[in-house]
């Protein structure tokens, strides 16, 4: 059922927006062929098609990495940013974009120079700096608890640095950091998912192989370690797997809010089980369903216009935020 949810939105998001197409030719792209009209044939291929990729590839990378962190803190409010990755990423892009100009440093301004491609690179490069010092504490650090403390201070301290960049920097390059901050799907080519789709796939491939750990997780700590598991080694591999998947999305799409805590809340919803084997492959696919529809939308269709990425994941999901907080207080838990 999802999985036909999924391929009929890709359709009907493809059909629709400023031009509509028909879907006759829409299959036709999709299928290897041409569409009847050039012009909707260029719309497909060039605009629609790569950020319906894009949508597609980010929200099942979010969807598994939110499982994953929810799964390892035992906390339903968890999501893939809360260990610092997009606090990273945002570093690393604001070092190029408000400090990569003449007065900058020498590689500074390299990258700054280098267009997108630039700012792709700086934030892969600030996400990957707070994963290391993540997974090297991860090896000494036995309570979970105490980590995601850890990432939060080290996000923290990540947005400190941008404050203080924001502060000296020009006010035109702080506009373009904020538009960037504020996410979109729509600037990635088909270069780009050459580059980030294969990471994303193997890394959820991957993820089924953690399915034992993280089913025994959900009892608690304790309960995982009599049934044989090693926590260093589950904890180390699901931080690395999750960190991966919300390092390439912010690096090509920006930070992305939301998506990665309400997806494995409506997976759950829906499936009625906690067993991570049917959850990871129906988190991938409702994050994609999702996202393809966030994109959509947050393109106004019918409208020469656009609106910020996450102004409508948040309008989609603090609904669902506020129903896990009601729900974990009328059963007298703590979420």
């Amino acid at each position: 059922m999802l999985i036909v949810v999924a391929v009929a939105s890709v359709l009907a998001t493809a059909s629709i927006g400023a031009v509509v197409v028909p879907l006759a030719d829409v299959f036709d792209v999709l299928t290897g062929g041409a569409a009847a009209d050039d012009g909707h044939d260029a719309i497909l291929r060039l605009v629609r098609l790569p950020r319906i990729a894009t949508s597609a590839m980010a929200g099942a990378a979010l969807g598994v990495a939110g499982l994953q962190m929810q799964t390892l803190f035992r906390n339903a409010l968890a999501d893939p940013y809360i260990l610092g990755a997009n606090s990273g990423a945002s570093l690393g892009v604001a070092v190029v974009a408000l400090a990569g100009g003449a007065s900058g440093p020498a590689f500074v301004g390299v990258l700054a120079g280098w267009g997108r491609l630039g700012i792709v690179l700086a934030a892969a490069a600030g996400a990957a700096a707070v994963l290391a010092v993540i997974l090297l504490l991860a090896v000494w650090v036995r309570n979970a608890v105490t980590l995601l403390l850890i990432g939060v201070m080290l996000g923290s301290v990540t947005g400190a640095l941008v404050s203080v960049l924001i502060v000296y920097a020009d006010p035109n390059a702080v506009q373009k950091y904020m538009i960037w901050g504020l996410g979109t799907f729509s600037s990635a080519s088909w270069s780009d998912l050459a580059v980030a789709a294969p990471i994303v796939a193997a890394t959820i491939a991957a993820a089924f192989f953690t399915v034992r750990q993280l089913n025994a997780l959900l009892l608690g700590e304790g309960y995982a370690r009599s049934m044989g598991v090693d926590l260093r080694v589950a904890r180390t591999v699901t931080l690395l797997a999750a960190a991966l998947l919300t390092g390439v999305v912010t690096a090509f799409c920006g930070p992305v809010g939301f998506l990665g805590l309400v997806i494995p809340h409506l997976v759950r919803g829906l499936l009625r089980t906690s067993d991570h084997r049917p959850l990871i492959p129906g988190c991938a696919l409702v994050g994609a369903t999702l996202a393809v529809w966030c994109g959509t939308l947050a393109d106004l269709p019918g409208e020469q216009m656009s609106l910020p990425l996450n102004a409508v994941t948040a309008v989609i999901g603090a609904p669902v935020v506020i129903t896990v907080l009601l729900r974990g207080r009328k059963e007298g838990g703590i979420v």
